[in-house]
């Protein structure tokens, strides 16, 4: 036993003195880009901002696409505080099961499960997701984790072979924890979603939605009409 000790420690001034280095541990696989181009293809996605925008522009991003017997989720919206998404019978919140991607004070993105009492969002401990990960770069959050599709019958926790509507959200948090989203109505999908059907979702966020409203249109078309044929 002296002898083995004794050959380690001369490894070790060996090592010192030569320069080799000893194995250290693998680099963490850095988070991976999500991919656009394949939404509406091999998985869904719903878009909300600027016309154009992809998951690093688009004030919120979500895809879901089915992975044996889970869903995996890609949020990222343009904050420093969480993005969540909810899951509701109705369109409007209370009631709704919810995952947030939330930024702490220690930098890291973890994954909570959460239900809307009312207008108030409750933490679950009984949290769904697994294969997490998430980052915090250029002011956003971005996150990815998988939710099984069937789940043990349970109020807080749907089951996502049945079709619901999305509440998207996002906002600032304090020491970890959410506050209230950023805008006074957050978007929500015009109809309920199935997992079984990928589409790609563009909803214009209210800076540009302005002109795009029939009323607008008809408006402008009207002006132009005006200055085209001048005033007697």
């Amino acid at each position: 036993l002296l002898g083995f000790f004794l050959v380690f420690y001369l490894v070790i001034i060996y090592s010192n003195y030569t320069g080799y280095p000893f194995p250290t541990a693998p680099p963490v696989d850095p988070f991976a880009k999500i991919r656009v181009d394949d939404c509406g293809k091999t998985k869904g996605c719903f878009r909300y901002g600027k016309p154009g925008c992809n998951a690093e522009t688009c004030d919120y991003f979500l895809s879901y696409r089915r992975i044996g017997a889970d869903v995996e989720f890609e949020l990222s919206a343009d904050t420093d505080g969480w993005v969540a998404v909810g899951f509701s019978s109705d369109k409007k919140m209370g009631g709704d099961d919810v995952m947030a991607c939330v930024h702490d004070d220690n930098g890291r993105v973890r994954i909570q499960h959460f239900y809307n009492v009312g207008q108030w969002a409750k933490e679950i401990q009984r949290n769904p997701a697994r294969d997490e990960e998430g980052v915090f770069e250029n002011n956003r959050v971005t996150c990815r984790f998988k939710r099984p599709v069937y789940v043990p019958r349970e109020e807080t926790i749907v089951d996502l072979h049945l079709s619901w509507y999305y509440l998207f959200a996002w906002g600032p948090a304090i020491q970890g924890s959410i506050t209230r989203h950023d805008i006074d109505s957050p978007p929500v999908s015009e109809h309920v979603v199935s997992i079984y059907k990928y589409e790609d979702i563009f909803m214009p966020s209210a800076a540009y939605q302005t002109f795009s409203s029939p009323f607008c249109l008809l408006l402008i078309v009207a002006l132009t009409f005006y200055l085209l044929m001048g005033t007697p």
